[in-house]
């Protein structure tokens, strides 16, 4: 379980770290986050033993991002990820740069976000099918050693199998039965998408802005716990 810390401040990202243990879930730091607060929140959720997921999706020339992916090993991150679709010199280039670095962390490439449509990818000239692309881009990454990607569950099945268990795939889109939907178009509920084949879930409003988000956390995580 990752939760993506939704919150516009570091005091209301460390209130919620505050309220849960790194036994419990992985924290996400996205752009919001790391725009309002920068790197010092990051350091500070390690510091308190949370593995952190660096969501900057970085897509650039090979050299930038290469940098970037260096700066974010050297902050202690668990997990930073790359656009996939910033191609093959440039996925190597972030992968090298890590294994270069005292601390690796693990790199994930993003294939398609979880909010376009079928009508979406067509308006930016990608083929309808998303599946078609996700794969695409899932075998690129692996093939310029990432350690995994970032895709909806509904794909999670078709990757597994093509790629097996070892390469790492984490879910956004997650929505608890009954949650709204939001601005996410590829959805799927927590149990649907561990029994689909995903290692990590990325969960944050329906957790974040619950009334007791806490006792949210804890509920999915007895439901994961029964799978």
């Amino acid at each position: 379980m990752i939760v993506a810390l939704d919150f516009p401040t570091a005091s209301a990202a460390l209130a919620f770290a505050a309220s849960v243990t790194p036994q419990v879930c992985r924290l996400k730091v996205g752009f919001e986050l790391f725009t309002s607060a920068g790197p010092a929140v990051v350091e500070t959720l390690v510091k308190k033993g949370f593995d952190v997921f660096l969501d900057l999706k970085y897509h650039d020339i090979p050299n930038t991002v290469a940098s970037a992916c260096s700066a974010a090993a050297r902050l202690g991150v668990w997990m930073v990820n790359v656009h996939a679709m910033g191609g093959r010199q440039m996925l190597v280039a972030a992968r090298e740069s890590l294994e270069k670095s005292s601390h690796r962390p693990l790199l994930v490439g993003v294939t398609l976000l979880t909010s376009l449509s079928s009508g979406d990818l067509v308006e930016i000239g990608l083929p309808r099918d998303s599946a078609t692309q996700v794969e695409r881009l899932a075998r690129l990454a692996k093939e310029a050693g990432l350690d995994g990607v970032v895709c909806s569950a509904q794909e999670a099945a078709l990757l597994r199998a093509e790629h097996g268990t070892d390469f790492c795939l984490v879910s956004p889109g997650i929505r608890p039965a009954g949650s709204d939907r939001g601005d996410q178009e590829r959805v799927v509920t927590p149990l649907d998408a561990v029994r689909l084949g995903a290692h990590y879930l990325v969960i944050g409003r329906p957790i974040t802005h619950a009334a007791d988000p806490v006792n949210v956390l804890a509920g999915i995580n007895r439901e994961l716990a029964s799978v």
